[in-house]
């Protein structure tokens, strides 16, 4: 697998079923709406973003010629195809409550990554490396700040987002590594980080926008406010990631894993199957050991 001594060994499929109640509340982090709906925006993003990622590195397999490779893209499709099934789950449950009007949200998705699906399989292909650079400096800010943004909140729903960064550090050399070995160019590169940033966060804005205005806030300036300042903190938090990313020389693998992420790891190691690891919200450390499902 690529990547250095200070990585995580291996990319392990883990088959997670999260069971999210039909009665799940939509604010899922008591007194913070504002951060509930845009995490509830992005979640609606994946069973469209990543099945294109997905379509998108089994075309370009067939040119890879790296073993090594190839097998760590096989782990990357296995472990997307986890995410956006569980992610679905989940969005389901939100349209057939109180938001049944994401769907048109979903539509627009949908027609937009299908006319993306048309492009060059390098542009598509630097916009697959682009988005999985960019989730680094998300995952950073999660776990460093997990205290602060999943303390006392649902744990199906911080366990599954959670669940989500730990995979993307596993596989965050990936993507990168099939374009360099493809080919290699710093530009297309660039711009697909950059390009790929903004179309996600486009939609997930669409969605958490409907959702505020359903809930009546958006137009309370108090929450506007509120959405403001966890808008700057993602950017202040996510933009010099993005920053260095964009450098020629920049590799994933020079990222340094965050060691609750393999606390996390070793943790699910000794889970029974099917176990579901729900994370102990309720602990202020939130520590990588799981309650019962």
């Amino acid at each position: 697998m690529s990547g250095n001594m200070n990585q995580m060994p291996e990319i392990v499929v883990r088959a997670i079923p999260f069971d999210f109640s039909e009665n799940i509340n939509p604010v899922w982090h008591p007194g913070r709406p504002e951060w509930s709906h845009m995490v509830n925006g992005g979640s609606l993003a994946m069973p469209y973003l990543e099945p294109f990622l997905i379509k998108t590195v089994r075309e370009a397999l067939k040119q890879a010629s790296d073993p090594s490779l190839k097998a760590d893209v096989y782990g990357f499709i296995a472990q997307e195809g986890h995410h956006f099934k569980n992610h679905r789950r989940y969005n389901d449950i939100l349209k057939q409550g109180a938001y049944p009007d994401l769907a048109e949200v979903e539509q627009e998705m949908e027609a937009d990554f299908k006319r993306l699906q048309s492009k060059s399989l390098r542009w598509r292909c630097a916009y697959t490396a682009g988005f999985e650079t960019m989730t680094m400096g998300i995952t950073e800010w999660l776990i460093g700040d997990r205290r602060d943004l999943f303390k006392n909140a649902d744990p199906s729903v911080s366990s599954l987002i959670l669940w989500h960064m730990v995979e993307e550090t596993e596989h965050k050399n990936v993507a990168f590594d099939l374009y360099q070995h493809l080919y290699g160019s710093y530009l297309p590169r660039a711009f697909g980080l950059i390009y790929a940033s903004w179309h996600v966060m486009k939609f997930s804005r669409k969605a958490y926008i409907r959702m505020l205005i359903k809930d009546g806030l958006w137009h309370d300036m108090r929450s506007r406010w509120r959405l403001y300042k966890m808008i700057a903190r993602a950017f202040a938090n996510v933009g010099p990631a993005l920053v260095k990313s964009l450098l020629p020389g920049y590799h994933p693998s020079k990222v340094k894993d965050p060691d609750w992420v393999i606390r996390w790891a070793q943790a699910y190691a000794g889970l029974q199957e099917n176990e579901i690891p729900l994370l102990d919200t309720s602990d202020p450390d939130i520590p990588a050991h799981f309650a019962a499902s």
